[in-house]
C-alpha cells in the first residue's frame, strides 16, 4: 500500500482524539477460551478471509475464499461450509463463485426475511506474480517447477486480457431457499470483507469500498428490496490529511441507539494498521469524520450481542499473531481494552475474524490462518466466553 505523510495539524488533532479515548477506555474483560481448532476438509488447499453468520434455524454459515495455491493465486473460489451443531462439524463445502479469474474476501448474511447474501470480489493481483516466474529459466535460483508454472499460465490463458479486465468486479449471490439454489452473482456496487449488515428499520446496509470503478469512493450502499438491488447511499468523509483511498475493508453495525457505527481499516500515515470508526445518526445518509479507537489491527467485524453490547474482533499481525476482541457498553463510544482469542500465529498471515453468538451465550470465531508446517493457510476457530 502507498502510505502519504500525515500533515502537522492533522497529527496534532489525532493525538487529542488518542488522548481523550486513552482516559476514556475501559479494562479488558476476561476472555475464557474454551476450544481452538482447525476446521475444513481440504488442507491441501489455502483457504482464506472467511465470514460466520448464524441463521435464525441455528444453522452457522461459513463463506470463503477456497480451492486456493496461496495467498494471491488465480484459483481462489467462493466457498460456502454449513454446521448445525454449533460449529462442532462442518459440512463439504459447496462452490458458489468459480469464476476464470480470483475470486477472494467473502462475506455472508442471512437477512430479516430468510434471504441469505454471499459477497466477493475477483482480482488480477496475481498477474505480477505470474510475470515474475515467466521471467525466470529452469535451474534460476526460486524458478518455479514447469508443472506448476504451466497450471497457473492455463487458468490465466482461459481469458483474453480484455476479458480478464471485464471480470473484474464486486458481486453478489442470493438464495431464497435456504441455500439450496444461487442467483447469478451480479454488482454489489461496493465490498468489504464481511459484506452488508441488516439495519433495525428493515434496510440493509453495506459499508464498502469501489475497487474497480474510476472514483473509488469509500461510503455505504443500500438496499430497500432484500438485497436484490444496491444503490448509493453516502461517502464516508476523509479525516484532514489522509487519503481516502488509504481506506480499507470496512464493516458496520446497528447499535439499537439511533445510531450506526463503521470501522475501517487505515493505511494512512497517521495510525497506520489501526482501525479507525466512523458514525452515523441519520441511518447512514451522513458520516462523521474517521477517528482513533486506539486499537492497533485489523481489519474488524463488528456485532451486537443480545445484551445490546458491541463485540468487535479483529486480526493482530504483529507478536503476538493472532486474533482479538474488544468490548462496549456504550454504543461504541469506547471500547475495553484487547481480550486475546488467540495469539500462537507464526506470522502476519492470518486473521479476517468474524464472530456469532450461540444459544448459550458463548461466542464462535473464524478466521483464516497459515500455520507452522502448512504452506497452505487453514480456518480456524475458537469457542469463547466473556465473564464479566
Amino acid at each position: 500500500m502507498s502510505r502519504r505523510q500525515f500533515i502537522q495539524n492533522a497529527g496534532i488533532l489525532s493525538t487529542a482524539a488518542w488522548s481523550s479515548y486513552a482516559a476514556s477506555a475501559k479494562a479488558a474483560p476476561i476472555c475464557n477460551v474454551q476450544e481452538t481448532k482447525t476446521i475444513g476438509h481440504q488442507p491441501e488447499l489455502y483457504c482464506g478471509w472467511p465470514t460466520v453468520c448464524r441463521r435464525r434455524n441455528g444453522d452457522l454459515l461459513l463463506s470463503y475464499s477456497g480451492g486456493r495455491e496461496a495467498h494471491v493465486c488465480p484459483f481462489g473460489r467462493v466457498e460456502l461450509m454449513v454446521s448445525r451443531d454449533e460449529g462442532h462439524t462442518w459440512g463439504w463445502p459447496q462452490v458458489l463463485l468459480d469464476s476464470a479469474i480470483d475470486d477472494r474476501d467473502s462475506g455472508v448474511l442471512e437477512t430479516d426475511r430468510g434471504t441469505l447474501l454471499v459477497t466477493t470480489f475477483t482480482s488480477l493481483a496475481y498477474e505480477s506474480t505470474l510475470a515474475a516466474a515467466e521471467q525466470k529459466k529452469q535451474g534460476d535460483p526460486g524458478a518455479w517447477p514447469m508443472e506448476r508454472l504451466r497450471k497457473w499460465q492455463a487458468a490465466h490463458r482461459r481469458l483474453t486480457d480484455s476479458q480478464r479486465q471485464a471480470e473484474l468486479g464486486q458481486w453478489m449471490v442470493r438464495s431464497t431457499d435456504g441455500g439450496v439454489t444461487w442467483s447469478a452473482r451480479y454488482s454489489s456496487v461496493v465490498n468489504s470483507p464481511h459484506g452488508p449488515v441488516q439495519l433495525a428499520d428493515g434496510r440493509l446496509l453495506y459499508a464498502g469500498k469501489e475497487l474497480w470503478t474510476g472514483q473509488k469512493r469509500v461510503g455505504v450502499c443500500e438496499s430497500s428490496d432484500d438485497g436484490q438491488t444496491w444503490r448509493w447511499l453516502a461517502e464516508i468523509p476523509a479525516r484532514p490529511g489522509d487519503t481516502i483511498a488509504n481506506y480499507h475493508e470496512l464493516h458496520a453495525v446497528d447499535t439499537g441507539q439511533g445510531r450506526i457505527v463503521a470501522q475501517l481499516r487505515n493505511h494512512n500515515a497517521a495510525n497506520a494498521g489501526e482501525t479507525l470508526q466512523t458514525e452515523s445518526a441519520d441511518g447512514g445518509k451522513t458520516w462523521s469524520v474517521p477517528h482513533t479507537i486506539g486499537v492497533w489491527g485489523l481489519p474488524s467485524h463488528l456485532l451486537r450481542l443480545r445484551d445490546g453490547r458491541l463485540l468487535m474482533t479483529y486480526g493482530h499481525r504483529r507478536t503476538p499473531f493472532g486474533n482479538q476482541a474488544r468490548l462496549s457498553e456504550d454504543g461504541g463510544q469506547t471500547w475495553s481494552e484487547a481480550m486475546l482469542i488467540s495469539g500462537d500465529g507464526e506470522g502476519g498471515d492470518l486473521g479476517y475474524p468474524s464472530t456469532v453468538e450461540l444459544d448459550d451465550g458463548s461466542l464462535l470465531s473464524v478466521w483464516y490462518e497459515k500455520i507452522k508446517g502448512n504452506e497452505r493457510a487453514v480456518l480456524r476457530q475458537a469457542k469463547w466466553r466473556i465473564l464479566g
